[in-house]
């Protein structure tokens, strides 16, 4: 409830606050997206290992935190606040994703509308038309498609839609990171031999005018 009351007591605050962590989100994946256009890397020339299942940060991931959609949105909170994360994800009794509330959506479909957080449950405020991604999909794909859509998290299911994990643009950022900056220094190395032989006649030029000069 702590998160909740402050939010209501201060609402254009904590609705500010919101929008600053998308924007910085969005913006750091338009950075990632631009060296990846400029180093021309696609799923194609990816390393071996783009798969999410593959990168070596995936095995380590926490468990997502979950409730039921009958869950308050008091209790919901609590529980978010307990394991500091930023939103909880919304399954059945067989472990199968039916939505997501993430702190955009408390703070827009709960606090802005003076709605009590007591009464008012997660299927209320969810957004359930969520995109969910397979753990052997690749992950530059995803980059992309977070970037395009412009959305934060995206849950992991296997083949019955049982959430495996959840996924953050920090995270596809970071599993993204080394094999743009591979790519980015490939492209540069390749754009100095492309011009090695400029280089060698401006240093012949060069050579040829000081000899002229001591002649």
């Amino acid at each position: 409830m702590g998160i909740v009351q402050s939010a209501t007591k201060w609402p254009q605050k904590a609705l500010d606050q919101a929008c600053r962590c998308v924007t910085i989100g969005e913006v750091a994946l338009k950075r990632m997206m631009f060296l990846a256009k400029v180093t021309g890397m696609s799923v194609s020339t990816a390393r071996k290992g783009s798969r999410i299942v593959d990168r070596p940060e995936y095995a380590s991931k926490f468990s997502p935190l979950t409730a039921r959609r009958d869950t308050t949105v008091a209790v919901a909170v609590q529980a978010m606040k307990s394991k500091n994360y930023g939103c909880i994800v919304i399954t059945n009794g067989s472990g199968q994703v039916e939505g997501i509330v993430t702190e955009r959506d408390i703070m827009f479909k709960l606090v802005a509308e003076n709605r009590d957080p007591q009464t008012v449950v997660l299927s209320d405020i969810m957004t359930s038309d969520i995109r969910m991604a397979k753990e052997t999909d690749n992950v530059l794909d995803w980059l992309r498609i977070m970037s395009n859509e412009r959305f934060r998290r995206l849950p992991v299911v296997d083949s019955e839609g049982r959430l495996q994990a959840l996924l953050t643009q920090g995270d596809f950022v970071s599993y993204t990171w080394p094999d743009l900056m591979q790519q980015a220094g490939g492209l540069a190395k390749a754009a100095i031999l492309g011009q090695l032989h400029y280089i060698v006649i401006a240093g012949l030029a060069v050579i040829v005018a000081i000899v002229a000069l001591a002649i």
